[in-house]
């Protein structure tokens, strides 16, 4: 078997062995630990794939954060291919989006339900508030790394500002607003559990709720592990775009 598979299943192997001692010591003093084990959990996340509703709930969440990441690209791109050209606009907004990109989406939560209600409205704002800077600031980044001999060709061919901005600069940054999507994805996949016990009837925070509140152990640690792989696949994808538009 090729190294580079090899790794990976052993690091996974020792995963699941630190989880079953792990969850054999916790059943010592807390016999409903038990129900945390590999063993029923994985039965768990068997019945739930296969005869389950969950795929209903993870459709929700993955269309919940397809929203928040096209709502945080469309600001979030313009607003830094703007503090990235503009130093005025930069020295004026720097301390603004420093200052709001330092408040943990999770604090809007009260004043979100407060305006938007309860439903996808206030979970959509705060995915796109988690998720544009990072994309802002990648963008901003990019912009300022790009070669001024590209700029300076294309005022000699007299290309207006929107030219100069969809084909020199927006084709020049790509790889930089890739990384910053990939990094907002991280950073929703975190905040969608929490945004999805706002008052909405579905999703995988939703089900997370729902199986505490019945007492479902196995189904809860289930839904975890389902969590973390949806998240590896979307980071996954992220690499592959960024990989393919940079021919890495």
């Amino acid at each position: 078997m090729p190294r580079r598979w090899l790794l990976p299943l052993a690091g996974l192997a020792v995963m699941l062995a630190a989880w079953w001692a792990g969850s054999l010591l916790l059943t010592q003093r807390t016999p409903i630990a038990a129900a945390f084990a590999p063993g029923p959990s994985l039965v768990a996340l068997g019945h739930l794939l296969v005869g389950g509703d969950i795929w209903h709930h993870a459709l929700l969440s993955l269309q919940r954060v397809a929203v928040g990441l096209l709502l945080a690209i469309v600001f979030g791109v313009p607003l830094g291919v703007l503090t990235g050209l503009s130093r005025g606009f930069a020295q004026g907004s720097t301390p603004v989006f420093q200052f709001l990109r330092m408040i943990s989406p999770l604090s809007w939560m009260p004043i979100a339900v407060m305006v938007l209600g309860v439903g996808d409205l206030p979970v959509y704002f705060l995915l796109a508030f988690a998720a544009v800077w990072p994309i802002l600031l990648n963008t901003a980044a990019g912009v300022a790394q790009i070669d001024p001999h590209w700029l300076m060709l294309a005022r000699g061919l007299s290309a207006t500002r929107r030219e100069t901005v969809l084909r020199v600069i927006l084709p020049g940054i790509t790889a930089h607003i890739l990384t910053g999507v990939r990094l907002a994805i991280g950073i929703v996949w975190i905040v969608l559990v929490p945004a999805e016990m706002l008052g909405v009837s579905a999703g995988l925070g939703y089900f997370v709720l729902d199986t505490r509140d019945r007492l479902a152990y196995s189904e809860l640690m289930a839904v975890i592990l389902l969590i973390g792989a949806l998240g590896y696949l979307l980071d996954a994808f992220a690499r592959w775009l960024h990989a393919r538009w940079t021919h890495a």
